[in-house]
Parts: structure tokens; C-alpha cells; sequence
């Protein structure tokens, strides 16, 4: 996590992160997988008891690394645009710069949220980022994201934002 990368496209990034699931997430997903392939070989026992195994084990795995794929990324350069997954937004449209901490992040996500908001949430996450847009032809209201950094992505976007405002 360099504080500044050089990209393909001849700008930097400013923050980059990955949203695995930690290791304490993946002993439970494993071990439903393990007794749901032992549950179907009891059923179906001889030489294809097997292949519940070689199916379902992979298959959590697979789940698990896909669970973990979600990205954040502010970029810089002439564009500067947060990322999220395959969402991006430039920063010139980006308002106010929200962090909620985990206590009250269930408020932002449940009653006080906006059904039009961008959401990219990760429960192993605890905080997450709120970003108001400015963008008058954007229905969204803002974006909502996890991070583990939320002060230093906070103080990115809105220093960054401010620069191409300007």
C-alpha cells in the first residue's frame, strides 16, 4: 500500500486496498462444506463418495477468494476517480466526506440509508466511508463503502477532490 504507484495509464494511486476475508472467516464456510460432502457420501457411499469433495471443498474456496475480490482505489493523475470494484467516480463530483464508525454504521445501512446510494459493503470490514455526490445528473445520493483505512481515505478524497475542483 505506497502512498504512490505509478498506473498503466500514466497516473498514480494514492490508496489501494483489497477487502479480503480474514483467516477466522474461512474455518466455518470450510467445515459446511466438509460435513455437507461427508452428508452426501453417507448417502450415496462407494466409489463416487468422492466427489462431493473434490465438488464442494473447491466451490467454498472459490466463494471465499470471490467474497474477497472487492477493491478500493483512489487513483490520481489529470482524472483522479475513486474506485470500487468496477464503479469509478471522478473526484470532481465528490461533496462531503463522511467516516462512520462501526457502532454506527448500522444506522447509515439500515434505516437512515438511501435506497438510490452505491453500497459496497463487507461485514468483516467494521468502518465505512460515506462520499456525497455533487454530480446534479447523478441519482445517486452518495457512496457508501467499506474500508479499513477510513481516516486516510477520507483525507485523500478530500484533499484530492479539492485539487481537481479546482
Amino acid at each position: 500500500m505506497g502512498e504512490s504507484v505509478n498506473t498503466a495509464e500514466g497516473g498514480t494511486v494514492g490508496h489501494s486496498e483489497r477487502l479480503y476475508v480474514p483467516w477466522w472467516g474461512w474455518p466455518l464456510p470450510l467445515l459446511g462444506g466438509g460435513l455437507l460432502a461427508a452428508e452426501i457420501d453417507m448417502g450415496y457411499p462407494g466409489l463416487r463418495g468422492w466427489l462431493p469433495y473434490v465438488v464442494l471443498i473447491p466451490a467454498v474456496i472459490a466463494l471465499m477468494i470471490s467474497l474477497g475480490r472487492s477493491r478500493v482505489r483512489v487513483t490520481g493523475g489529470a482524472e483522479p476517480e475513486l474506485w470500487l470494484r468496477d464503479a469509478h467516480l471522478p473526484l470532481k463530483f465528490v461533496g462531503d466526506v463522511e467516516v462512520i464508525d462501526k457502532e454506527a454504521k448500522r444506522k447509515a445501512l439500515g434505516r437512515d440509508a438511501d435506497p438510490a446510494a452505491f453500497v459496497l459493503h463487507r461485514g468483516w470490514v467494521g468502518p465505512v466511508v460515506r462520499v456525497w455526490l455533487t454530480d446534479p445528473d447523478d441519482p445517486t445520493p452518495y457512496w457508501l463503502f467499506s474500508t479499513r483505512n477510513p481516516e486516510k481515505v477520507a483525507a485523500l478524497l478530500r484533499r484530492t477532490a479539492s485539487k481537481s475542483s479546482e
